[in-house]
């Protein structure tokens, strides 16, 4: 791949614009637990003859750079200046896996003038009351076994904290390569249970959407980030499109064949 990086807000931002030119429409890539902007790697180089691609590791999760948590406006407005910055003339596609997106659908709520269509994979309305009343009691189990581990090892830090988080994530089958995870990265978790960093309650805007979304899914999961009344309105309204993968949670990774062609197929209809 070829591309060049540009330093915004003291965080590396790479931007392959070699095969489509510098005009082309931007389509920015926001990853989630416990991965980097490398997660994005076959996206990138399937995506690059039709769009610039724009990626980069979300604040705190470089393991590499002193442990430090942001709160949601910080990320949000972070995502903006992004925005701002790599696509001035035209509003972006963003392209979403887990808390990116939900950093990701709350930028677009608070700022939908940036955003032309989201592409979200495997994450939907996971802070909705819908949500939590259609999960099992299983479910609510095992979301809190892998969450409040991630927590403990955040609160820890160090190497026990990266211990934990690096056996949490060989546990859930996450693609990312051990040496790029770390405890650093689980503070998003520490907001939702426990409210650090100003946390989520009271500032989540409630997922009505300005703009068109394809949700991917995988379907081999032992529960989903997403009510099922949320999928069936997305899939009540022509502009959005629903699709489930035989995979799990890293749908992009699992299923990059068929997601990255059902993705572009909707993005170019």
């Amino acid at each position: 791949m070829s591309e060049k990086t540009i330093i915004l807000d003291g965080f590396e931002v790479l931007i392959d614009d070699s095969a489509c030119g510098e005009r082309a429409e931007t389509l920015v890539m926001i990853h989630g637990w416990p991965d980097t902007y490398r997660i994005w790697d076959a996206q990138v180089e399937f995506f690059r003859p039709h769009f610039r691609c724009v990626r980069f590791t979300l604040p705190g999760f470089d393991i590499r750079q002193p442990r430090q948590g942001h709160s949601l406006e910080q990320l949000t407005e972070q995502i903006r200046r992004l925005i701002e910055q790599v696509s001035p003339q035209a509003p972006v596609t963003l392209m979403l896996h887990d808390w990116g997106c939900v950093f990701g659908l709350q930028t677009l709520l608070r700022h939908p003038q940036l955003v032309r269509r989201v592409v979200a994979i495997d994450v939907g309305d996971a802070s909705s009351p819908a949500f939590l009343q259609s999960l099992s009691g299983k479910a609510k189990l095992m979301i809190a076994g892998y969450q409040l581990s991630l927590v403990a090892a955040w609160r820890l830090g160090g190497g026990l904290g990266d211990r934990i988080t690096r056996a949490m994530a060989r546990a859930l089958k996450c693609p990312a390569e051990p040496q790029h995870i770390g405890a650093a990265m689980n503070y998003p978790y520490d907001m939702q249970w426990t409210g650090s960093f100003g946390g989520f309650k009271g500032k989540m805007r409630p997922l009505h959407l300005p703009c068109p979304l394809f949700f991917a899914y995988g379907r081999k999961k032992p529960f989903m980030f997403h009510s099922q009344a949320w999928l069936e309105g997305l899939q009540a309204q022509a502009q959005h499109r629903v699709q489930g993968f035989d995979c799990g949670h890293w749908v992009m990774r699992e299923q990059a064949q068929a997601f990255n062609a059902a993705a572009l197929g909707w993005l170019q209809a």
